[in-house]
Protein backbone atom coordinates (compact mmCIF):
# COMPACT_ATOMS: atom_id res chain seq x y z
CA UNK A 1 0.00 0.00 0.00
CA UNK A 2 2.88 2.49 1.14
CA UNK A 3 4.48 1.67 -2.33
CA UNK A 4 1.68 2.71 -4.09
CA UNK A 5 0.78 5.86 -2.51
CA UNK A 6 4.77 6.74 -3.04
CA UNK A 7 3.87 6.31 -6.72
CA UNK A 8 0.46 8.50 -7.06
CA UNK A 9 2.02 11.91 -7.38
CA UNK A 10 3.75 10.79 -10.34
CA UNK A 11 1.17 8.97 -12.25
CA UNK A 12 -1.51 11.91 -11.57
CA UNK A 13 1.38 14.38 -12.96
CA UNK A 14 1.59 12.13 -16.18
CA UNK A 15 -1.99 11.56 -16.25
CA UNK A 16 -3.01 14.83 -16.37
CA UNK A 17 -0.14 15.52 -19.19
CA UNK A 18 -1.65 12.62 -21.11
CA UNK A 19 -5.04 14.05 -20.49
CA UNK A 20 -4.02 17.46 -21.74
CA UNK A 21 -2.24 16.21 -24.59
CA UNK A 22 -5.27 14.19 -26.08
CA UNK A 23 -6.95 17.77 -26.09
CA UNK A 24 -9.70 17.55 -23.15
CA UNK A 25 -10.46 20.77 -21.50
CA UNK A 26 -8.07 21.90 -19.52
CA UNK A 27 -9.99 23.18 -16.25
CA UNK A 28 -11.73 20.15 -16.05
CA UNK A 29 -9.12 17.44 -16.90
CA UNK A 30 -6.86 19.11 -14.19
CA UNK A 31 -9.94 18.61 -11.53
CA UNK A 32 -11.40 16.03 -12.36
CA UNK A 33 -7.74 14.16 -12.60
CA UNK A 34 -7.03 15.74 -8.95
CA UNK A 35 -10.74 14.26 -7.57
CA UNK A 36 -9.90 10.86 -8.62
CA UNK A 37 -6.16 10.38 -7.44
CA UNK A 38 -7.42 12.01 -4.40
CA UNK A 39 -10.18 9.39 -4.54
CA UNK A 40 -7.27 6.58 -4.79
CA UNK A 41 -5.29 7.98 -2.05
CA UNK A 42 -7.91 7.20 0.07
CA UNK A 43 -8.98 4.15 -1.21
CA UNK A 44 -5.12 3.04 -0.42
CA UNK A 45 -5.00 4.34 3.14
CA UNK A 46 -3.55 7.98 2.28
CA UNK A 47 -5.63 11.31 3.93
CA UNK A 48 -6.32 14.51 1.38
CA UNK A 49 -7.40 17.82 2.71
CA UNK A 50 -10.07 18.14 -0.28
CA UNK A 51 -11.84 20.17 2.54
CA UNK A 52 -9.25 23.68 2.02
CA UNK A 53 -10.54 23.63 -1.84
CA UNK A 54 -13.73 25.81 -0.68
CA UNK A 55 -11.35 28.40 1.33
CA UNK A 56 -8.78 28.22 -2.26
CA UNK A 57 -11.69 29.09 -4.26
CA UNK A 58 -12.88 32.02 -1.59
CA UNK A 59 -9.00 33.40 -1.77
CA UNK A 60 -9.38 33.35 -5.31
CA UNK A 61 -12.56 34.84 -5.27
CA UNK A 62 -11.05 38.02 -2.94
CA UNK A 63 -8.30 38.23 -4.60
CA UNK A 64 -8.26 42.10 -5.12
CA UNK A 65 -5.10 41.25 -7.60
CA UNK A 66 -6.75 39.37 -9.95
CA UNK A 67 -9.64 41.82 -10.61
CA UNK A 68 -7.01 43.51 -12.44
CA UNK A 69 -7.16 40.40 -15.16
CA UNK A 70 -11.34 41.15 -16.41
CA UNK A 71 -10.21 44.98 -16.74
CA UNK A 72 -6.88 44.16 -18.90
CA UNK A 73 -9.57 42.15 -20.81
CA UNK A 74 -11.94 44.56 -21.35
CA UNK A 75 -9.57 47.63 -22.19
CA UNK A 76 -7.59 44.88 -24.54
CA UNK A 77 -10.84 43.94 -26.39
CA UNK A 78 -12.34 47.48 -26.30
CA UNK A 79 -9.17 48.39 -28.07
CA UNK A 80 -8.92 46.02 -30.64
CA UNK A 81 -13.00 46.58 -31.97
CA UNK A 82 -11.36 50.39 -31.80
CA UNK A 83 -9.59 50.03 -34.84
CA UNK A 84 -6.72 51.23 -32.90
CA UNK A 85 -4.35 48.38 -34.39
CA UNK A 86 -5.27 49.00 -37.86
CA UNK A 87 -4.36 52.69 -38.08
CA UNK A 88 -0.99 51.85 -36.23
CA UNK A 89 -0.01 49.32 -38.60
CA UNK A 90 -1.08 51.64 -41.73
CA UNK A 91 0.59 54.47 -40.59
CA UNK A 92 4.18 52.88 -39.28
CA UNK A 93 3.91 50.67 -43.05
CA UNK A 94 3.91 54.04 -44.35
CA UNK A 95 6.22 55.31 -42.31
CA UNK A 96 9.46 52.90 -42.32
CA UNK A 97 8.25 50.58 -45.46
CA UNK A 98 10.55 53.09 -48.10
CA UNK A 99 13.55 51.27 -46.08
CA UNK A 100 14.58 48.20 -46.24
CA UNK A 101 13.20 45.51 -44.22
CA UNK A 102 11.09 48.89 -43.28
CA UNK A 103 7.66 46.61 -43.13
CA UNK A 104 9.44 43.93 -40.79
CA UNK A 105 10.33 46.75 -38.56
CA UNK A 106 6.85 48.31 -38.57
CA UNK A 107 5.69 45.07 -37.37
CA UNK A 108 7.79 44.99 -34.35
CA UNK A 109 6.68 48.22 -33.08
CA UNK A 110 3.32 47.58 -34.00
CA UNK A 111 3.90 44.76 -31.93
CA UNK A 112 5.17 46.55 -29.28
CA UNK A 113 2.68 48.89 -28.56
CA UNK A 114 -0.16 46.19 -29.24
CA UNK A 115 1.22 44.45 -26.42
CA UNK A 116 1.46 47.56 -24.07
CA UNK A 117 -1.18 48.21 -24.62
CA UNK A 118 -3.80 45.20 -25.49
CA UNK A 119 -2.27 42.45 -24.15
CA UNK A 120 -4.35 39.88 -26.05
CA UNK A 121 -1.88 37.93 -28.39
CA UNK A 122 -4.92 36.50 -30.64
CA UNK A 123 -6.25 39.82 -31.33
CA UNK A 124 -2.60 41.04 -31.87
CA UNK A 125 -1.54 38.33 -34.58
CA UNK A 126 -5.37 37.96 -36.25
CA UNK A 127 -5.01 41.74 -36.94
CA UNK A 128 -1.60 41.94 -38.01
CA UNK A 129 -2.30 38.91 -40.08
CA UNK A 130 -4.70 40.59 -41.60
CA UNK A 131 -3.42 43.97 -42.86
CA UNK A 132 0.34 43.32 -42.77
CA UNK A 133 0.72 39.89 -44.05
CA UNK A 134 -1.04 40.58 -47.23
CA UNK A 135 0.98 43.47 -47.71
CA UNK A 136 4.37 42.28 -46.70
CA UNK A 137 3.81 39.19 -49.35
CA UNK A 138 2.94 41.87 -52.35
CA UNK A 139 6.46 43.63 -51.79
CA UNK A 140 7.80 40.68 -52.33
CA UNK A 141 9.14 39.58 -48.66
CA UNK A 142 9.58 36.16 -47.87
CA UNK A 143 6.62 34.30 -46.59
CA UNK A 144 9.16 32.52 -43.79
CA UNK A 145 10.13 35.73 -42.45
CA UNK A 146 6.74 37.21 -42.80
CA UNK A 147 4.80 34.81 -40.86
CA UNK A 148 7.54 34.80 -38.36
CA UNK A 149 7.68 38.69 -37.75
CA UNK A 150 3.56 38.55 -37.10
CA UNK A 151 4.02 35.34 -34.53
CA UNK A 152 6.74 36.80 -32.88
CA UNK A 153 5.51 40.43 -32.56
CA UNK A 154 1.84 39.26 -31.98
CA UNK A 155 3.10 37.22 -28.47
CA UNK A 156 5.01 40.28 -27.02
CA UNK A 157 1.78 40.79 -25.11
CA UNK A 158 3.51 37.98 -22.79
CA UNK A 159 6.21 39.98 -21.61
CA UNK A 160 5.60 43.57 -22.06
CA UNK A 161 3.69 44.76 -18.96
CA UNK A 162 0.93 45.53 -18.28
CA UNK A 163 0.49 41.75 -19.26
CA UNK A 164 -2.27 39.04 -18.27
CA UNK A 165 0.39 36.45 -17.92
CA UNK A 166 2.50 38.63 -15.40
CA UNK A 167 -0.52 39.24 -13.39
CA UNK A 168 -0.97 35.50 -13.36
CA UNK A 169 3.05 34.79 -12.57
CA UNK A 170 3.24 37.55 -9.90
CA UNK A 171 -0.18 36.12 -8.13
CA UNK A 172 1.66 32.87 -7.84
CA UNK A 173 5.10 33.86 -7.20
CA UNK A 174 4.41 36.04 -4.67
CA UNK A 175 2.84 32.90 -2.81
CA UNK A 176 6.17 30.74 -3.61
CA UNK A 177 8.47 33.87 -2.10
CA UNK A 178 6.60 33.98 0.99
CA UNK A 179 7.17 30.21 1.38
CA UNK A 180 10.05 30.19 0.39
CA UNK A 181 11.13 33.18 2.94
CA UNK A 182 8.95 31.27 6.02
CA UNK A 183 11.54 27.72 5.25
CA UNK A 184 14.20 29.82 5.16
CA UNK A 185 13.79 31.07 8.59
CA UNK A 186 12.12 34.48 7.74
CA UNK A 187 8.86 35.18 8.79
CA UNK A 188 8.63 38.89 7.99
CA UNK A 189 9.33 39.07 4.44
CA UNK A 190 9.67 41.75 2.03
CA UNK A 191 6.38 41.69 -0.31
CA UNK A 192 6.35 40.86 -3.54
CA UNK A 193 3.81 42.29 -6.28
CA UNK A 194 2.10 42.50 -9.77
CA UNK A 195 4.27 45.85 -9.73
CA UNK A 196 7.46 44.44 -9.05
CA UNK A 197 6.75 42.18 -11.99
CA UNK A 198 5.86 44.80 -14.36
CA UNK A 199 9.34 46.83 -13.64
CA UNK A 200 11.03 43.81 -14.09
CA UNK A 201 9.65 42.38 -17.40
CA UNK A 202 10.10 46.18 -18.97
CA UNK A 203 13.44 46.62 -19.77
CA UNK A 204 13.69 42.75 -21.00
CA UNK A 205 10.52 43.28 -22.67
CA UNK A 206 11.95 46.34 -25.01
CA UNK A 207 15.23 44.54 -25.31
CA UNK A 208 13.35 41.79 -26.79
CA UNK A 209 11.42 43.91 -29.53
CA UNK A 210 15.08 45.24 -29.59
CA UNK A 211 16.67 42.27 -30.66
CA UNK A 212 13.65 41.10 -32.89
CA UNK A 213 14.58 45.05 -35.11
CA UNK A 214 18.07 44.00 -34.88
CA UNK A 215 17.24 40.96 -37.04
CA UNK A 216 15.08 42.09 -39.30
CA UNK A 217 17.77 44.53 -40.41
CA UNK A 218 20.49 41.54 -40.33
CA UNK A 219 18.43 39.97 -43.03
CA UNK A 220 17.45 43.32 -45.05
CA UNK A 221 20.88 43.82 -45.45
CA UNK A 222 22.29 40.29 -46.00
CA UNK A 223 19.57 38.95 -48.17
CA UNK A 224 18.21 41.93 -49.18
CA UNK A 225 15.86 39.66 -51.34
CA UNK A 226 13.64 38.79 -48.60
CA UNK A 227 12.67 42.27 -47.43
CA UNK A 228 12.71 44.20 -49.94
CA UNK A 229 11.17 48.12 -49.56
CA UNK A 230 8.13 48.26 -49.96
CA UNK A 231 6.98 49.19 -53.43
CA UNK A 232 5.23 53.27 -53.47
CA UNK A 233 3.05 55.11 -55.60
CA UNK A 234 4.39 58.68 -57.27
CA UNK A 235 1.24 59.86 -55.75
CA UNK A 236 1.63 58.43 -52.44
CA UNK A 237 3.22 60.72 -49.97
CA UNK A 238 4.74 59.79 -46.54
CA UNK A 239 2.28 60.12 -43.38
CA UNK A 240 2.06 64.17 -42.27
CA UNK A 241 3.06 64.80 -38.23
CA UNK A 242 -0.38 64.61 -37.13
CA UNK A 243 -1.13 61.48 -39.11
CA UNK A 244 1.66 60.00 -37.14
CA UNK A 245 0.49 61.74 -33.79
CA UNK A 246 -3.35 60.87 -34.47
CA UNK A 247 -2.17 56.93 -34.66
CA UNK A 248 0.62 56.90 -32.03
CA UNK A 249 -1.12 59.36 -29.25
CA UNK A 250 -3.48 57.30 -28.04
CA UNK A 251 -2.44 53.99 -27.22
CA UNK A 252 0.89 55.80 -25.99
CA UNK A 253 -0.72 57.81 -23.46
CA UNK A 254 -2.89 54.79 -22.40
CA UNK A 255 0.21 52.99 -21.89
CA UNK A 256 1.83 55.83 -19.96
CA UNK A 257 -1.45 56.30 -17.76
CA UNK A 258 -2.18 52.60 -17.04
CA UNK A 259 1.91 51.51 -16.27
CA UNK A 260 2.90 54.98 -14.99
CA UNK A 261 0.33 54.91 -12.79
CA UNK A 262 1.61 51.21 -11.78
CA UNK A 263 5.62 52.27 -11.66
CA UNK A 264 5.08 55.92 -10.06
CA UNK A 265 3.29 54.17 -7.38
CA UNK A 266 0.11 56.12 -7.72
CA UNK A 267 -2.20 53.46 -8.10
CA UNK A 268 -2.62 49.56 -7.57
CA UNK A 269 -1.94 47.49 -10.81
CA UNK A 270 -6.07 46.83 -9.87
CA UNK A 271 -6.49 50.49 -10.16
CA UNK A 272 -4.76 51.11 -13.46
CA UNK A 273 -6.56 48.08 -14.87
CA UNK A 274 -9.34 50.53 -13.98
CA UNK A 275 -8.31 53.66 -15.96
CA UNK A 276 -6.87 51.33 -18.48
CA UNK A 277 -10.96 50.16 -19.32
CA UNK A 278 -12.02 53.41 -18.79
CA UNK A 279 -9.40 55.09 -21.05
CA UNK A 280 -10.04 52.38 -23.68
CA UNK A 281 -13.77 53.28 -23.45
CA UNK A 282 -13.04 56.85 -24.05
CA UNK A 283 -10.94 56.19 -26.90
CA UNK A 284 -13.33 54.00 -28.64
CA UNK A 285 -16.53 56.57 -28.48
CA UNK A 286 -13.94 59.26 -29.67
CA UNK A 287 -13.75 56.68 -32.60
CA UNK A 288 -17.18 56.32 -33.26
CA UNK A 289 -17.50 60.01 -33.53
CA UNK A 290 -14.73 62.12 -34.12
CA UNK A 291 -16.89 65.53 -35.16
CA UNK A 292 -18.04 65.56 -31.69
CA UNK A 293 -15.48 65.56 -29.44
CA UNK A 294 -15.24 67.53 -26.69
CA UNK A 295 -17.51 64.88 -24.00
CA UNK A 296 -14.46 62.75 -24.68
CA UNK A 297 -11.86 65.15 -24.24
CA UNK A 298 -13.07 66.90 -21.32
CA UNK A 299 -13.45 63.21 -19.59
CA UNK A 300 -9.46 62.25 -20.44
CA UNK A 301 -8.82 65.69 -18.97
CA UNK A 302 -10.55 64.81 -15.92
CA UNK A 303 -8.94 61.64 -16.08
CA UNK A 304 -5.79 62.79 -16.39
CA UNK A 305 -6.35 65.54 -13.66
CA UNK A 306 -7.54 62.91 -11.18
CA UNK A 307 -4.10 60.86 -10.94
CA UNK A 308 -2.79 63.92 -10.98
CA UNK A 309 -4.43 65.00 -7.74
CA UNK A 310 -4.08 61.93 -6.10
CA UNK A 311 -0.44 61.71 -6.18
CA UNK A 312 -0.52 65.13 -4.64
CA UNK A 313 -3.13 65.42 -2.15
CA UNK A 314 -4.63 63.24 0.50
CA UNK A 315 -8.64 62.64 -0.78
CA UNK A 316 -10.00 60.16 1.61
CA UNK A 317 -13.46 61.68 2.99
CA UNK A 318 -13.33 58.86 5.89
CA UNK A 319 -10.67 61.15 8.26
CA UNK A 320 -11.34 62.67 11.56
CA UNK A 321 -9.47 66.08 10.42
CA UNK A 322 -9.44 67.17 6.87
CA UNK A 323 -6.97 70.11 5.98
CA UNK A 324 -8.90 73.32 4.34
CA UNK A 325 -6.10 72.63 1.27
CA UNK A 326 -7.18 69.03 1.16
CA UNK A 327 -11.37 70.13 1.29
CA UNK A 328 -10.93 71.81 -1.76
CA UNK A 329 -9.03 68.35 -3.51
CA UNK A 330 -12.03 66.40 -2.52
CA UNK A 331 -14.61 69.08 -4.00
CA UNK A 332 -11.95 69.62 -7.22
CA UNK A 333 -12.40 65.88 -7.33
CA UNK A 334 -16.16 65.31 -7.09
CA UNK A 335 -16.07 67.94 -10.40
CA UNK A 336 -13.92 66.12 -12.35
CA UNK A 337 -15.73 62.54 -11.35
CA UNK A 338 -19.30 64.40 -12.57
CA UNK A 339 -16.94 65.57 -15.85
CA UNK A 340 -15.64 61.93 -16.49
CA UNK A 341 -19.09 60.42 -15.34
CA UNK A 342 -20.76 62.35 -18.42
CA UNK A 343 -17.76 61.60 -20.98
CA UNK A 344 -18.20 58.03 -20.03
CA UNK A 345 -21.87 58.00 -20.62
CA UNK A 346 -21.54 59.64 -24.03
CA UNK A 347 -18.70 56.95 -25.30
CA UNK A 348 -20.82 53.92 -23.63
CA UNK A 349 -23.75 55.18 -25.24
CA UNK A 350 -21.73 55.64 -28.99
CA UNK A 351 -19.87 51.87 -28.48
CA UNK A 352 -23.68 50.65 -27.77
CA UNK A 353 -25.34 52.11 -31.34
CA UNK A 354 -22.21 51.26 -33.02
CA UNK A 355 -22.42 47.61 -32.76
CA UNK A 356 -19.68 47.61 -30.37
CA UNK A 357 -20.03 47.25 -26.64
CA UNK A 358 -22.75 43.64 -26.37
CA UNK A 359 -19.47 41.59 -28.66
CA UNK A 360 -17.28 43.68 -26.52
CA UNK A 361 -18.53 42.15 -23.16
CA UNK A 362 -19.65 38.83 -24.20
CA UNK A 363 -15.97 38.68 -25.32
CA UNK A 364 -14.58 39.74 -21.85
CA UNK A 365 -16.98 37.73 -19.94
CA UNK A 366 -15.71 33.85 -21.87
CA UNK A 367 -12.16 34.61 -22.05
CA UNK A 368 -12.29 35.65 -17.90
CA UNK A 369 -14.43 32.71 -17.79
CA UNK A 370 -12.14 30.34 -18.76
CA UNK A 371 -9.04 31.65 -17.10
CA UNK A 372 -10.85 31.25 -14.05
CA UNK A 373 -12.09 28.01 -14.05
CA UNK A 374 -8.65 27.04 -15.54
CA UNK A 375 -7.22 28.72 -11.99
CA UNK A 376 -9.80 27.01 -10.15
CA UNK A 377 -9.35 23.56 -12.03
CA UNK A 378 -5.27 24.36 -11.04
CA UNK A 379 -6.25 25.10 -7.44
CA UNK A 380 -7.70 21.47 -7.13
CA UNK A 381 -4.68 19.48 -8.88
CA UNK A 382 -2.05 21.77 -7.09
CA UNK A 383 -3.84 20.79 -3.79
CA UNK A 384 -3.80 17.22 -4.49
CA UNK A 385 -0.53 17.23 -5.64
CA UNK A 386 0.80 18.66 -2.07
CA UNK A 387 -1.12 15.69 -0.35
CA UNK A 388 0.18 12.82 -2.67
CA UNK A 389 3.75 14.24 -1.84
CA UNK A 390 4.87 15.73 -5.40
CA UNK A 391 6.14 19.13 -3.45
CA UNK A 392 8.51 17.07 -1.37
CA UNK A 393 9.17 14.73 -4.89
CA UNK A 394 10.02 18.43 -6.47
CA UNK A 395 12.26 19.37 -3.96
CA UNK A 396 14.11 16.65 -4.02
CA UNK A 397 14.60 16.57 -7.42
CA UNK A 398 15.63 20.45 -7.89
CA UNK A 399 18.22 19.85 -5.20
CA UNK A 400 19.41 17.01 -6.14
CA UNK A 401 20.42 17.86 -9.73
CA UNK A 402 24.27 18.86 -10.31
CA UNK A 403 25.17 21.98 -10.75
CA UNK A 404 22.81 23.70 -7.75
CA UNK A 405 21.27 26.88 -8.55
CA UNK A 406 22.51 26.34 -12.57
CA UNK A 407 21.11 22.95 -12.91
CA UNK A 408 18.20 23.40 -11.01
CA UNK A 409 17.35 26.92 -13.55
CA UNK A 410 18.31 24.91 -16.50
CA UNK A 411 16.32 22.07 -15.81
CA UNK A 412 13.35 23.70 -15.08
CA UNK A 413 13.33 26.14 -18.45
CA UNK A 414 13.64 23.21 -20.63
CA UNK A 415 10.36 21.49 -18.52
CA UNK A 416 8.95 24.92 -18.95
CA UNK A 417 10.15 25.34 -22.34
CA UNK A 418 8.90 21.44 -23.57
CA UNK A 419 5.38 22.04 -21.88
CA UNK A 420 5.15 24.73 -24.16
CA UNK A 421 5.23 22.44 -27.24
CA UNK A 422 2.02 21.04 -25.67
CA UNK A 423 0.46 23.24 -23.16
CA UNK A 424 -0.96 26.59 -22.81
CA UNK A 425 0.84 29.28 -20.55
CA UNK A 426 -2.09 29.30 -18.41
CA UNK A 427 -1.52 25.62 -17.35
CA UNK A 428 1.75 25.75 -16.98
CA UNK A 429 1.56 28.94 -14.60
CA UNK A 430 -1.03 27.33 -12.67
CA UNK A 431 0.34 23.61 -12.30
CA UNK A 432 4.08 23.78 -13.03
CA UNK A 433 5.13 27.51 -11.26
CA UNK A 434 3.69 27.20 -7.74
CA UNK A 435 5.39 23.02 -7.90
CA UNK A 436 8.82 24.34 -8.57
CA UNK A 437 9.14 28.39 -7.70
CA UNK A 438 9.22 28.09 -3.69
CA UNK A 439 12.36 25.40 -4.55
CA UNK A 440 13.77 28.02 -6.65
CA UNK A 441 13.65 31.05 -4.50
CA UNK A 442 15.74 29.71 -1.69
CA UNK A 443 18.69 29.28 -4.20
CA UNK A 444 21.08 32.47 -5.61
CA UNK A 445 21.03 34.18 -8.82
CA UNK A 446 24.62 34.06 -10.85
CA UNK A 447 25.86 36.72 -9.30
CA UNK A 448 25.65 35.15 -6.39
CA UNK A 449 22.52 37.28 -4.65
CA UNK A 450 19.37 34.83 -3.39
CA UNK A 451 17.21 34.84 -6.02
CA UNK A 452 15.19 37.53 -6.73
CA UNK A 453 11.48 36.85 -7.47
CA UNK A 454 11.54 39.29 -10.17
CA UNK A 455 13.70 37.86 -12.00
CA UNK A 456 12.57 34.58 -11.53
CA UNK A 457 9.78 35.61 -13.10
CA UNK A 458 11.19 37.40 -15.97
CA UNK A 459 13.00 34.20 -17.18
CA UNK A 460 9.30 31.90 -16.86
CA UNK A 461 7.38 34.67 -18.86
CA UNK A 462 9.88 34.75 -21.57
CA UNK A 463 10.00 30.86 -21.50
CA UNK A 464 6.39 31.04 -21.66
CA UNK A 465 6.54 33.25 -24.45
CA UNK A 466 7.37 30.19 -26.73
CA UNK A 467 4.74 28.39 -26.20
CA UNK A 468 2.40 30.48 -28.02
CA UNK A 469 5.39 30.32 -30.93
CA UNK A 470 6.27 26.62 -30.71
CA UNK A 471 4.12 23.56 -32.91
CA UNK A 472 1.84 21.49 -32.21
CA UNK A 473 0.00 23.70 -29.71
CA UNK A 474 1.49 27.16 -30.91
CA UNK A 475 -1.62 29.20 -30.50
CA UNK A 476 -0.01 32.47 -32.25
CA UNK A 477 0.61 29.64 -35.21
CA UNK A 478 -3.32 28.70 -35.10
CA UNK A 479 -4.00 32.26 -35.26
CA UNK A 480 -1.69 33.41 -38.17
CA UNK A 481 -3.11 29.99 -40.16
CA UNK A 482 -6.55 30.80 -39.87
CA UNK A 483 -5.83 34.28 -41.73
CA UNK A 484 -3.46 33.78 -44.06
CA UNK A 485 -3.91 33.68 -47.69
CA UNK A 486 -3.66 29.90 -49.23
CA UNK A 487 -0.36 30.97 -50.81
CA UNK A 488 1.23 30.29 -47.85
CA UNK A 489 2.47 26.85 -46.20
CA UNK A 490 1.58 25.70 -43.20
CA UNK A 491 5.44 25.16 -43.14
CA UNK A 492 6.38 28.09 -43.86
CA UNK A 493 4.68 29.11 -40.73
CA UNK A 494 6.75 26.70 -38.86
CA UNK A 495 9.80 27.31 -40.42
CA UNK A 496 9.56 31.27 -40.03
CA UNK A 497 9.30 31.19 -36.17
CA UNK A 498 12.41 28.98 -35.56
CA UNK A 499 14.59 32.47 -35.23
CA UNK A 500 12.39 34.00 -33.55
CA UNK A 501 12.32 31.74 -31.07
CA UNK A 502 16.48 31.10 -31.22
CA UNK A 503 15.93 34.97 -30.37
CA UNK A 504 14.11 34.55 -27.14
CA UNK A 505 16.56 31.39 -25.91
CA UNK A 506 19.10 34.28 -26.47
CA UNK A 507 16.91 36.83 -24.82
CA UNK A 508 17.24 34.26 -21.80
CA UNK A 509 20.79 33.62 -22.13
CA UNK A 510 21.28 37.46 -21.89
CA UNK A 511 19.02 37.63 -18.69
CA UNK A 512 20.68 34.23 -17.10
CA UNK A 513 24.56 36.70 -17.44
CA UNK A 514 22.93 40.21 -17.03
CA UNK A 515 20.23 39.59 -13.91
CA UNK A 516 20.22 43.43 -13.03
CA UNK A 517 18.55 43.83 -16.21
CA UNK A 518 15.52 42.57 -14.51
CA UNK A 519 16.50 43.36 -11.25
CA UNK A 520 17.47 46.87 -11.24
CA UNK A 521 14.38 49.08 -11.85
CA UNK A 522 12.29 47.20 -9.59
CA UNK A 523 14.70 47.89 -7.05
CA UNK A 524 14.80 51.88 -7.94
CA UNK A 525 11.06 52.40 -8.32
CA UNK A 526 10.44 50.10 -4.80
CA UNK A 527 13.49 50.05 -2.96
Amino acid sequence: MDGILHTLDILMFAVACVCLMAGFPVAFTLAGVALVFATLAVLFGGSVTLGAIPNRIFGTMSNETLIAVPLFIFMGVMLERSKVAEELLETMGRLFGRMPGGLGISVSIVGALLAASTGIVGATVVTMGLLSLPTMLRNGYCPRLACGSIAASGTLGQIIPPSIVLVFLADQLSNAYQTAQRDMGNWSPEPFSVGDLFAGALLPGLALVGLYISYQLFVAFTQPHKSPPMKVNADEAAPTLSQILHALVPPVALIIAVLGSILAGIATPTEAASVGAVGSLLLAGYRMDMQKTLPIYAAVLSLIALLVLTSFMDLRVARNEIGAGDQAGIYLAYLLCAVLAYGLGVAVWRVWKGTVLVPVMRSTTQITCMVFVILIGATFFSLIFRDLGGEELVTEALTGLPGGALGAIIAVMLVMFVLGFFLDFLEIVFVVVPLVAPVLLQLEMPNGEPMHPAWLGVMMAVNLQTSFLTPPFGFALFYLRGVAPPSVRTMDIYRGIIPFVLIQVLMLAILWYFPALATWLPEVIYG
